[in-house]
């Protein structure tokens, strides 16, 4: 009777001992605690944990490798309980347009953060393929705008090339964008099967300063049970006004071919022999009226189709001449109409600013797009002009 009572006690205390939350103070109570937390929970239950760990583990850290992504899973999820881990894992997968819920069935297969990722009896993972192909297609494009992102789909295919039938897998899939040979972003997802969605690439996610010669580099690679497929495709084009520019004075712009050193740029007023006894022209006089004025008037005039009023209205050698500026294919010229909704002054100084603008530009063939475009403006004897123009 008393080995029975004893036995009873003991498993009284192993039950008490039991974390019913993730303790990271080290990777053996990190993984001790998980074990704990998972018992506790039915079998469709204990799925649905691991696939929340691995969600977390893939795509909620900053980290590269197995041991480095545990240990910021570890910190990540330090002292949560298992409804929280879910509701986390929901966050990360809905913002990286993963089709996955905490409340759906099992869809990643056998989920184990902690073990080994061998073969196993009907892997969903361990996919029979020959290589990796990737497409690259741009896509937002119309004749004003230009292309203001890429689609990138990765397929696995066979031997002749065709598309490998699989689903059901959780494949980690990664794609790295890079310039003149530095890394410059990041991206992952899952494939779960060979109808992948892939990834939207947009320019804006692109800083303008690591562009080189406005060509970038994608390589995608996929990793099954037993091999990591991997496929680049080099000299990719971007649409240069479309890039993340720099925070700042928009004519210091590295992307804006116009933009030089302060020294060059600036000629000094209080020598008028260097700047043949005129002062330059460009900052000379303080500009009247608030830089968003001219924002507002160029896109009233765009609208209307006053498309020699508008131009007069900057000072940008990107736009060329007025010829290019009102081209109906490659420029302005084919801007029906405008509907402003704000505009807004974001800085000013002396002889720069920059003007916020949102509004709806609609094309000739009756397509219509919200634009929300940041303008730098630059003093030109007392006048403020456009002199670059990004689209956020």
């Amino acid at each position: 009777m008393k080995k029975v009572l004893l036995l009873l006690l003991f498993g009284l205390f192993l039950v008490s001992c039991k974390k019913d939350k993730v303790d990271a103070t080290n990777p053996k109570a990190f993984q001790s605690s998980i074990n704990d937390m998972a018992t506790s929970l039915n079998t469709l239950q204990q799925v649905k944990f691991n696939e929340a760990l691995y969600i977390l583990k893939t795509f909620g850290v900053d980290a590269e490798g197995d041991v480095n992504e545990i240990n910021a899973l570890g910190k990540l999820i330090n002292g949560m309980k298992v409804p929280g881990i879910l509701s986390l894992a929901d966050q990360v997968a809905q913002k990286n347009g993963i089709d996955w819920s905490s409340k759906g069935p099992p869809s990643l297969g056998e989920m184990n953060i902690f073990g080994n990722e061998g073969a196993k009896e009907s892997d969903p993972n361990d996919i029979t393929a020959s290589s990796l192909d990737i497409l690259v297609e741009p896509v937002a494009t119309d004749n004003i705008l230009g292309a203001q992102s890429v689609k990138v789909l990765p397929r696995l295919v066979d031997n002749s090339g065709k598309n490998v039938a699989f689903s059901g897998s959780a494949l980690e899939t990664v794609m790295e964008v890079s310039s003149g040979g530095n890394r410059i972003f990041t991206s992952k997802n899952l494939m779960q099967d060979n109808n992948f969605k892939g990834f939207n690439l947009r320019f804006a996610s692109l800083p303008a300063q690591k562009i080189i010669d406005n060509k970038i580099d994608i390589t995608v690679s996929v990793k099954t049970t037993k091999k990591t497929f991997k496929m680049s495709k080099v000299g990719v084009d971007v649409n240069p006004k479309a890039l993340l520019m720099p925070a700042g004075d928009p004519e210091l712009n590295p992307a804006n071919p116009t933009a030089i050193d302060d020294d060059l740029a600036s000629p000094d007023l209080s020598n008028p022999a260097e700047n043949g006894g005129t002062g330059g022209t460009t900052g000379t006089t303080k500009p009247i009226g608030d830089p968003k004025s001219s924002v507002t008037k160029f896109l009233n005039n765009l609208g209307s189709q006053n498309f020699k009023a508008a131009y007069d209205t900057s000072d940008n050698p990107n736009w060329g001449s007025y010829e290019t500026f009102s081209n109906p294919t490659s420029g302005f010229g084919g801007v029906k109409n405008i509907s402003v909704k704000n505009v807004s002054t974001n800085s000013s100084s002396a002889n720069a600013a920059s003007v916020n603008a949102t509004y709806d530009v609609t094309d000739k063939e009756g397509k219509t797009t919200a634009l929300q475009v940041t303008f730098g403006l630059k003093n030109v004897n007392g006048e403020w002009k456009i002199s670059s123009y990004k689209i956020n």
